[in-house]
């Protein structure tokens, strides 16, 4: 299912780089923290706050390499059907984390997990 234009146009608003290397514009994809394969509904395609603007490569790599997704899910990145998309998400670029705001914004937060 295509994404609502006005959520895309969120994503790309608050997600202007990959945010696993960095990466921008054409490069990057709209990912699915929770598949809708993986217990995801359809209510959640759409949620800004279970989407994530990361590059081809990445996205890729984490849906095809069990190592890859499971560091995808350290980040946040990638989440388990019982896991809320409030999970804080890691920007390995600013080295920094965040929760996702269903406002279409993030805010930075503390947490626990040292990043890799």
């Amino acid at each position: 299912m295509a994404l609502k234009a006005q959520i895309l146009k969120q994503l790309r608003s608050r997600d202007d780089h990959c945010w696993h290397c960095g990466a921008t514009d054409e490069y990057l994809v709209p990912h699915h923290r929770i598949n809708r394969g993986s217990g995801g509904s359809k209510q959640r395609e759409n949620d800004i706050t279970n989407l994530l603007l990361i590059c081809a490569y990445w996205n890729g790599v984490i849906e095809s390499q069990a190592t890859q997704a499971t560091i995808a899910r350290t980040y946040g990145h990638k989440l388990r059907s019982w896991q809320e998309t409030s999970e804080p998400v890691y920007d390995a670029v600013e080295n920094k984390w965040y929760v996702l705001c269903p406002e279409g914004n993030k805010i930075e937060t503390k947490h626990d997990h040292t990043a890799f």
